[in-house]
């Protein structure tokens, strides 16, 4: 047997050895790109309501799905430390204040964030188009906010630093008035 035998022999052999690798390695990049692509997708989807499990639950696998990008490792890292900062003593008189900057901050980091994590998916998104594009409707808005005024408010009851209001009323009085109500729509 010569060397072009030889040649044709390996090349059968580790052909299909060859083909599988690279197809192997092709879905795994294609894998790797569609678990980035999901966490930017959810922050994305959610980024005007952070409070949300599934914005919260994304950017907790940054760290995992990210592991290759050192700028949006960083730009996590950023946003992290400041949630790390966020004011923790209510009876501060100055702490919705600190609370109000504290979410602007964040805001403006979840921002850098998203467009890190654009740029490194091959998207050209700017950042003020990241900011304002996020829609959430007006009646969800005042969902959270009552939500959180009777959160806050049930706190400081538990806590005891808000009272139970208490309204007396005289029942004879109001019965009287009950009674010449009716006299009048006769």
């Amino acid at each position: 047997m010569g060397v072009n035998d030889w040649l044709i022999i390996i090349a059968i052999i580790i052909g299909p050895i060859l083909a599988v690798q690279i197809q192997k390695f092709v879905e795994d990049a294609k894998e790797r790109k569609e678990r980035k692509m999901k966490v930017f997708k959810s922050l994305m989807a959610t980024r005007a309501a952070p409070l949300s499990p599934s914005h919260v639950e994304a950017l907790n696998m940054i760290d995992i799905e990210f592991y290759d990008s050192r700028e949006v490792r960083e730009k996590w890292r950023l946003l992290l430390d400041n949630f790390e900062n966020y004011p923790q003593d209510l009876g501060d008189p100055a702490y919705q204040a600190k609370l109000n900057l504290c979410s602007q901050k964040s805001a403006e980091l979840l921002c850098d964030l998203l467009y890190e994590m654009a740029r490194s998916l091959g998207y050209d998104f700017d950042k003020v188009h990241i900011m304002r594009s996020a829609y959430i409707p007006k009646g969800y808005a005042d969902i959270v906010l009552d939500q959180e005024f009777i959160r806050r408010g049930l706190v400081g009851l538990f806590m005891g630093k808000v009272p139970i209001p208490i309204k007396i009323v005289d029942s004879e009085k109001e019965k009287d008035e009950v009674d010449d109500g009716k006299e009048l729509h006769k």
